[in-house]
């Protein structure tokens, strides 16, 4: 019996949404791994774990507050990473296994879109308000906790002179910027490649499978 097509099923390989659901899934699995771990090592400043341990002893803030936040974890990472694996399923073998799966994938996707947009706001958060460290406000003042940087609105990232106010932890400016900046990069990719799925997942339901097979 011959199957007749729909004028709106896809037809090419260019045109076949599973295969982009795939390349989406596997990207976002990457993203959302790299997310994870840069919020977990933003944790230890200077590779040290006695600063978390005297946050965590409330002897007084040692980490930077959007670190503790978790946007890495919860944001670009948990909430990008379900969504993929849901996508990923989806597009097995190829194609778009179902109209329904394409649909629900739409949803997966908001919710990293989300996700990513809660990661991205904390990411900037994090760069613009600088990190805790121990400071001193004048060369005679007595050092204390605090954020030098916290309301010059990121203007010291672009004077490294400045950094060198921060006496502890060593090298704490250059690693926030660092991870922060990578956190930022990330949420921005999987922000698109979610937003990409959506509209990838909305084809998926008109166009059916790529192959012609509902």
């Amino acid at each position: 019996m011959k199957i007749i097509r729909s004028p709106l099923n896809c037809t090419t390989s260019n045109m076949c949404t599973g295969k982009c659901s795939k390349v989406i899934a596997i990207s976002l699995y990457v993203l959302a791994g790299v997310s994870i771990i840069c919020n977990i090592i933003a944790f230890f400043p200077d590779w040290s774990t006695k600063y978390a341990k005297l946050d965590r002893e409330e002897n007084g803030a040692r980490i930077t507050d959007e670190v503790k936040y978790m946007g890495g974890v919860i944001g670009g990472g948990i909430m990008c990473l379900i969504p993929a694996i849901h996508i990923h399923l989806t597009s097995s073998n190829g194609c778009c296994a179902n109209r329904c799966g394409m649909f629900l994938s739409i949803g997966f996707a908001a919710a990293g879109v989300v996700g990513a947009l809660y990661s991205l706001a904390t990411s900037a958060l994090g760069l613009s308000n600088g990190p805790v460290c121990l400071f001193t406000e004048t060369p005679t003042s007595v050092p204390g906790w605090g954020r030098p940087f916290l309301n010059n609105n990121g203007s010291y990232l672009g004077d490294s002179d400045l950094w060198t106010k921060c006496i502890e932890p060593e090298g704490v400016v250059e690693f926030n910027l660092g991870l922060f900046a990578t956190l930022l990069v990330v949420a921005s990719l999987e922000l698109v490649l979610c937003g990409i799925q959506m509209v990838n997942g909305l084809f998926g339901c008109i166009c059916g499978t790529c192959g012609g097979r509902e």
